[in-house]
């Protein structure tokens, strides 16, 4: 008999500290910023044809083909990295923004070119997040003197930011696998649950209160709203098996 495993690392091999980008919605941003949300979840996507199991295993542990005699046992085991990152490494947030209406036309990587090409030593833009309006640096980039701020360009994706843009870096301080529904009541509020919302933020700690406002007293519950809303109705229900990451805001990073 024959089968093949996979083994999670959740230890970095390497020293050097890598970044890696990370999308969040407008919500998530706005929780993040007001220092509600320190996990995230992210759908761990399993090797297809495979068996796999979990472990903290730290390098140097046995990998490649193994075999039990007492059971005729053969299989596999290879080490599988968390691809977000390790504990140490850096997520630099993309979300959904705006430039001034002239450089609608351009992409945000030519943008930076364009920049750089005018002499500035990083690139730059004038940038309005969508999550909560702020803006960087909102200037017109043409030289002659304006009597008006210059007006917001055309919608962006999150997935469209570049780095240099970016306002929000992250530094990983753990990452694990579990199960979705494995969540506990304190790792849904740090998911950026809160109370006294509508929609899926809304949850009371207090019982009786929970009872007449309507609300919900598990903010678990108030997390698989969130889930669902993201990965679609029933998405709770699947169980999937997750990265969980936590994290600590740094200095926000991009143009200021």
């Amino acid at each position: 008999m024959t089968a093949a495993a996979f083994i999670l690392n959740f230890t970095s091999w390497s020293v050097a500290m890598r970044e890696y980008p990370i999308l969040f919605t407008g919500a998530m941003v706005r929780a993040i910023l007001e220092g509600r949300k320190r996990q995230t979840r992210r759908l761990w996507k399993m090797p297809c044809g495979l068996d796999w199991y979990v472990s903290g295993c730290m390098r140097g542990e046995e990998t490649g083909d193994i075999h039990d005699p007492a059971t005729s046992w053969w299989g596999h085991v290879e080490e599988m990295a968390c691809p977000h990152g390790q504990a140490g490494d850096r997520l630099y947030v993309r979300e959904a923004w705006r430039t001034t209406e002239d450089l609608d036309p351009y992409s945000g990587g030519h943008i930076g070119v364009m920049s750089q090409v005018a002499g500035y030593t990083t690139p730059w833009a004038p940038i309005q997040y969508e999550a909560d309006g702020w803006r960087s640096r909102w200037e017109h980039t043409s030289t002659p003197p304006h009597a008006a701020d210059p007006n917001p360009g055309r919608y962006r994706h999150a997935r469209f930011m570049p780095r240099w843009a970016c306002r929000l870096l992250l530094e990983i301080t753990g990452v694990r696998a579990e199960r979705l529904q494995e969540i506990s009541e304190t790792d849904a509020i740090a998911e950026g649950i809160r109370p006294y919302k509508d929609g899926w933020e809304r949850f009371h700690p207090d019982p009786a209160d929970a009872e007449h406002t309507g609300a919900t007293k598990d903010p678990r519950l108030a997390y698989k709203g969130l889930w669902e809303q993201i990965n679609g109705a029933g998405a709770w229900d699947v169980n999937p098996w997750v990265w969980v990451v936590e994290f600590r805001p740094l200095e926000a990073g991009g143009v200021r």
